[in-house]
């Protein structure tokens, strides 16, 4: 199969999706009052460009939106797009080498300005300037250039063939931003713009009326959405701290808040929230894996600032492939499924569990072998000590600090991984860190996760769409955060492999659909089976929680759950 044939077959029968909202209702714009949400990790800047941080990434959505989504199925759907580009309407080149897009006739920011086609080459231009520090900066491999062609139309160019042209500007993690706002934003004067980072001028439903970082944004309908009976609601407030457990129960139990995302609760307890009968808990599996991260730099606070967790420093005992794979194989995943999420989580070994196309048939990791894993500790020079901590010959002992986000799930986690290791040999310190903080992305905070100051940390991301050649070409040796990255950037353990780069981007000019599964998964397998720089732990299913008397909610975990909360409304009661 050709690249052009493929693209055409795999892309064109989901390009022309319509842009559609459940509701069914019709009526004045902010007819429903106010919509109350919960993320108990809350959120702390609205500029996807600078946090990696999901909560930060869907409450940005409300507000500032991409060329295209991703709807429940997995298929494309025009926002600001007019239609999605394709080979077949010609908006793709027949060498995949550029695609056009084009705005919707009439759109406005919310401050009444139109958007134009400059805003779409701004935001380019904004993600990969230099000393930027763009946390998306892999949507965007391979372009360069992006053209005006119109006051609507934008030509994108890649530097070779890309059979997915669909990295920048889709989905919640690539929106379009304002060019008049962001710019004075370009380069290291990125986080020095709070006005801007706080209050994006947005396309969305909804515009930013006050941010108290870390603790509740509210929102106000913007008065120029594009489709006048929307969004249902006058306002939002998001509300943001606190812990799943609460969480779920102001939606299903006290029915303080009407929506709650990301119920990371064992199973039992979601179950005995739901009998309270006013809320809802909805699941449902997509590319959502907890796993753990190795540093692969030194973090020690004995490393000057700047060479700190940076390639300029190797990790005393991780850069160890046998130290990882010990500690991998150290860990029972049937038990953290059964304890932390039954029927909501599987073991996994693979970093991309999904779409099956993609994902390896690796399972290396699935079956517990503590004696194996001491025995890799002992081949690669580290002896017990007579306190119990293995030490090799140059008195490097293995001791551990293994950190996550503060969550209950996640500290049953630490404390059965801790034990695992230390009866292995391994020391280890627990932390955890306020989700707010952790998954924030601020340059200054040496308790980020893109700052990576522990040995070991742990967490879940996915990625938009069901394509995950941006998400792999996260762990391009390029993109490691670093202190002129503004510490971001999206490969956290800051691992480097040519061959890795090489086969990126062998994927990167394949278009047969057989052709780059097998390739993903060979990228997969050189991160978790064959090094164990990632070590993957569950997939989750991702479980939310609505009121019973909200509509229009469907669950997402190709895009932003909020994908489509323009056309949420209340059910008359």
């Amino acid at each position: 199969m050709t690249i052009k044939t493929a693209l055409m077959g795999a892309v064109a029968s989901l390009a022309l999706a319509p842009m559609a909202y459940a509701d069914g209702h019709e009526g004045e714009r902010g007819r429903d009052g106010e919509l109350r949400i919960i993320y108990w990790q809350a959120v702390s800047i609205l500029n996807p460009y600078l946090s990696g941080g999901t909560k930060d990434l869907e409450a940005s959505s409300l507000v500032i939106e991409p060329l295209g989504r991703y709807d429940p199925d997995g298929n494309l759907v025009p926002y600001l797009a007019a239609e999605i580009p394709t080979v077949a309407n010609g908006g793709v080149s027949a060498d995949l080498t550029s695609i056009t897009w084009q705005l919707q006739d009439g759109l406005l920011w919310s401050d009444g300005t139109p958007v134009t086609s400059r805003d779409i080459q701004f935001t380019w231009e904004y993600c990969t300037a230099e000393g930027g520090g763009c946390a998306q900066a892999a949507k965007f491999e391979g372009v360069t250039s992006v053209d005006i062609v119109d006051d609507l139309t934008v030509t994108v160019n890649f530097a070779a063939p890309t059979p997915n042209p669909y990295g920048p500007f889709m989905g919640a993690q690539s929106p379009i931003i304002q060019a008049a706002q962001f710019a004075d934003c370009i380069g290291p004067r990125a986080p020095e713009c709070t006005d801007a980072n706080f209050g994006p001028i947005g396309t969305g439903p909804f515009a930013v009326t006050d941010f108290r970082v870390n603790d509740v944004v509210t929102f106000e309908a913007n008065q120029n959405y594009r489709v006048a009976s929307q969004p249902a609601f006058a306002s939002v407030t998001f509300k943001g701290g606190g812990d799943a457990t609460a969480a779920g129960r102001a939606v299903m139990e006290t029915g303080e808040f009407d929506y709650a995302w990301n119920m990371q609760l064992a199973p039992d307890v979601i179950s005995a929230m739901a009998e309270g009968g006013v809320g809802t808990p909805i699941s449902a599996f997509g590319s959502l894996v907890e796993r753990l991260e190795m540093n692969l730099t030194d973090p020690s606070p004995e490393q000057p600032e700047g060479v700190r967790s940076t390639a300029q420093a190797p990790h005393p005992f991780l850069s160890s492939a046998l130290v990882r794979e010990a500690l991998s194989i150290a860990i029972d995943r049937d038990l953290l499924v059964e304890i932390g999420y039954g029927q909501a989580g599987r073991p996994t070994c693979n970093l991309v569990p999904a779409p099956a196309i993609y994902a390896s048939d690796n399972t290396s990791c699935m079956t517990q072998d503590l004696e194996r894993a001491a025995a890799l500790l002992d081949e690669a020079g580290f002896a017990m000590g007579s306190d119990g901590v293995r030490v090799n010959a140059d008195g490097v002992r293995l001791s551990i600090l293994y950190q996550t986000s503060t969550n209950a799930v996640r500290q049953d986690f630490q404390a059965l991984i801790k034990g695992w290791w230390e009866s292995i040999g391994v020391e280890t310190e627990l932390r955890n860190i306020d989700a707010g903080v952790f998954f924030g992305g601020d340059p200054g905070s040496p308790d980020t996760f893109q700052r990576f100051y522990a040995d070991v940390e742990m967490y879940a991301n996915n990625f938009d769409g069901t394509d995950p050649q941006s998400y792999l070409g996260q762990y391009l040796c390029d993109k490691a955060p670093r202190p002129d990255t503004q510490w971001q950037g999206e490969n956290i353990n800051r691992f480097c492999d040519p061959a890795y780069d090489a086969l990126w981007a062998e994927l990167a000019t394949t278009g047969d659909l057989n052709e780059r599964g097998a390739i993903a998964a060979r990228l997969n397998n050189m991160l978790t089976a064959e090094s164990n720089t990632v070590v993957p732990l569950v997939d989750r299913g991702r479980v939310s929680a609505h009121a019973n008397n909200l509509g229009g909610v469907e669950l997402n975990t190709w895009d932003s759950e909020l994908w489509n909360i323009a056309g949420w409304y209340r059910i008359a009661e």
